[in-house]
């Protein structure tokens, strides 16, 4: 049976409300025979600094870099609105992107039939969406220098973040999306906003590039950044992979992600490269959805796309691909039998709790190994 070391950081609200529920699967796996999941606990966010007056520790830094992939529930909250810029919650996760390279962030949009009612969109629009969002994140504007508030005097002052990409950057994006999209569907939709950036620029003649030197095979199409925020309310199918920087990819993905109805359905994985040797990349899961605090504690917690983050991780860090479809059939399956959280709650009589829908899921796995 193969063993793999997971870095588990629960984090803030209800971080470990819907991390809870993760490790009564892999325990699952673990005990029969399936996988071996070796799990251990440190601290992110705001539990960080209350204990350790940082956003993550050194060594639990040092322990992230040594597991086989981390999973992060979530981070933040007002309770730490008055710690200072460097030492904030969400610092902590930017430091795990930032030192274990994570650049590309694969960000899943699937709309599951049961629950194409729980979309603001017309059904017709969203019945059947699949479509991945793939943004950059360890470069751009959230990481580029000179990002500083200077006082100017006279009680003026100048608040600065530099946009900055280089063709490396881009082209490393680029590849993880054509490779995505010869394995789904064959289109890629890059976005800058080449128009008014000359970072957009470089973006779009570095795509423009590899994809002739390297992928001529897959369809390629450019847009502006705010128009493809538009084409996804206007007509989200349309799309298969869309590429696109650190800032635009915040934006679109959480965009992408209220198509399907909540943000409590989205995981996500953050992917570094491959390493040549070991064939191994360093690798962060998490849901898209952010700490709620005012749920947190409450029970109210969707843990489905923590849950589906576990999968990615399978898929991706540890090769069970088939073991990560059982976990999205389950998914399927339970919201089939009408079983809804309150956040997917729409019209339906009355919703479970985070625990109820993590075990719902569970007994589904159960019953197809």
């Amino acid at each position: 049976m193969a063993s793999y070391k997971l870095f588990v950081l629960p984090g803030d609200g209800i971080g470990p409300e819907v991390m809870a529920e993760v490790e009564k699967i892999a325990a699952f796996f673990t005990q029969q025979g399936i996988a071996k999941f070796e799990i251990e606990k440190g601290l992110v966010g705001g539990a960080a600094y209350d204990a350790h007056g940082v956003s993550i520790s050194e060594d639990d830094m040092k322990r992230a870099d040594a597991a086989d992939a981390i999973l992060l529930g979530a981070v933040g909250g007002p309770k730490w609105d008055g710690v200072p810029y460097d030492l904030r919650p969400e610092a902590g996760l930017l430091r795990l992107r930032k030192d274990l390279v994570l650049f590309a962030n694969l960000r899943p949009a699937i709309c599951y039939p049961a629950l194409a009612d729980a979309s603001s969109l017309k059904r017709e629009l969203i019945d059947g969406l699949d479509m991945m969002l793939v943004r950059e994140l360890t470069g751009g504007l959230y990481f580029g220098s000179p990002k500083e508030i200077t006082d100017l005097g006279n009680g003026q002052k100048r608040g600065v973040d530099t946009q900055s990409y280089e063709t490396y950057e881009i082209e490393r994006i680029g590849r993880v999306a054509f490779e995505l999209a010869r394995k789904r569907r064959n289109k890629v939709t890059s976005c800058e906003k080449h128009n008014v950036m000359k970072s957009g620029v470089l973006w779009r003649e570095v795509i423009i590039d590899l994809h002739k030197r390297e992928f001529a095979d897959v369809e390629l199409e450019h847009q502006l950044a705010d128009a493809c925020g538009m084409q996804l309310v206007r007509r989200p199918k349309q799309f298969d992979v869309i590429v696109t920087d650190n800032l635009f990819g915040d934006l679109l993905s959480d965009v992408a992600a209220m198509l399907t109805g909540s943000l409590g359905m989205l995981p996500s994985a953050s992917l570094g490269a491959i390493d040549a040797k070991t064939g191994l990349r360093k690798a962060l899961y998490e849901p898209v959805h952010g700490s709620a605090p005012d749920i947190a504690g409450k029970g109210l917690a969707n843990p489905i796309a923590m849950i589906g983050s576990f999968g990615m991780c399978l898929r991706y860090s540890f090769g069970l691909g088939e073991l990560a479809d059982k976990i999205e059939t389950a998914i399927a399956t339970v919201l089939a039998k009408g079983l809804r959280t309150a956040d997917i709650k729409g019209d339906a009589p009355s919703s479970i709790s985070t625990v109820q829908m993590g075990n719902a899921v569970l007994e589904a796995l159960r019953a197809s190994i």
